[in-house]
């Protein structure tokens, strides 16, 4: 089955890929289909990500799957929150965006907790009025200095609970399996596979 990731970011098509291997989907890019992004005009991850599902899903006529996510710094109000991938600006780079972070957290002494949060959508057709939604969280705190060159975002800066590396110091198949969303897949895949067992139970189908 064909379905479009609403994303252009290359990155994240190269970590959802293998985390949704087990669907045998073919995973295309919205890139691809040179669909705009939408206006991200929502108050969660969960409904910023359905923005996004059901817009692919509209302009390509293919199923879409969507993640909206980012790092929550209680200690900072919650933010950057679901302005993770614009803190600095719209249409910053990772740099600025950890530039600021760290400006933002400096007046605290390490560690200092934040978490990563995603939610992850699929939708079947534009029109699909139940979409599968996972969501899922990864706890760590936030270090003052970077560590590390894999992974992308702020990965240089969180250290997961349990560990005394960087997520950007994480192998991706480790990270893909501790990660938020790497968790956040493994529900979306659960629910994808009792959604076909049922179809193809349905003896109206």
């Amino acid at each position: 089955m064909r379905v479009v990731l609403a994303s252009r970011n290359p990155d994240k098509l190269d970590e959802l890929e293998p985390m949704l291997s087990p669907l045998g989907l073919t995973l295309e890019s919205q890139a691809q289909h040179d669909v705009p992004s939408p206006a991200e005009t929502g108050t969660t991850f969960v409904e910023n990500a359905i923005i996004k599902a059901r817009t692919v899903a509209m302009a390509t006529s293919l199923p879409a799957v969507a993640d909206d996510s980012g790092i929550v710094v209680p200690l900072l109000g919650g933010a950057p929150g679901i302005y993770s991938a614009r803190f600095a600006r719209e249409g910053a780079s990772d740099r600025e965006n950890n530039d600021k972070l760290v400006a933002s957290i400096a007046e605290f002494t390490n560690p200092v907790p934040a978490y990563y949060f995603c939610a992850i959508v699929f939708f079947s057709n534009a029109e699909d009025p139940t979409p599968l939604i996972a969501t899922a969280a990864w706890h760590g705190t936030l270090l003052h200095e970077p560590r590390g060159a894999n992974g992308f975002g702020y990965d240089p800066y969180f250290v997961p609970d349990g560990f005394r590396i960087t997520s950007a110091e994480l192998s991706s198949e480790e990270k893909n399996r501790i990660s938020h969303r790497g968790l956040a897949c493994n529900q979306l895949i659960v629910q994808l596979q009792d959604q076909r067992q049922g179809q193809s139970s349905d003896p109206q189908g």
